[in-house]
């Protein structure tokens, strides 16, 4: 069975900067796509960003050019370097990865951007 375990959430300043990691333990044989979404009060949950296997990404507008999506292989590791904060970045952020065709989802981390 995998297991996510996220961290690296907090509290921020606007213009701060965060980094999320997402570890993949368990029975891990090929992991696909790693994902990062985010649900923030009152708002859609949103894709952020996400990676291929093959390193390819790709990220909501709203995260683009400041936000950056990793992941390390050998680690079965996901990271997401946060830049820029914004206050509407407040949100719990959710790593997804697909590993042999099923999705597995983190427990969540918090982000709250505030001064």
């Amino acid at each position: 069975q995998v297991q996510l375990v996220e961290s690296g959430g907090g509290l921020v300043q606007p213009g701060g900067s965060l980094r999320l990691s997402c570890a993949a333990s368990g029975s891990i044989f090929s992991i696909n796509t790693m994902d990062w979404y985010r649900q923030a009060p009152g708002k859609e949950f949103e894709l952020v960003a996400t990676i291929t296997s093959g390193g390819r990404t790709d990220y909501a507008d709203s995260v683009q050019g400041r936000f950056t999506i990793s992941r390390d292989n050998a680690k079965n590791t996901v990271y997401l370097e946060m830049n820029s904060l914004k206050p509407e970045d407040t949100a719990v952020y959710y790593c997804k990865v697909n590993a042999a065709n099923v999705n597995i989802w983190g427990q969540g981390t918090q982000v709250t951007v505030s001064s």
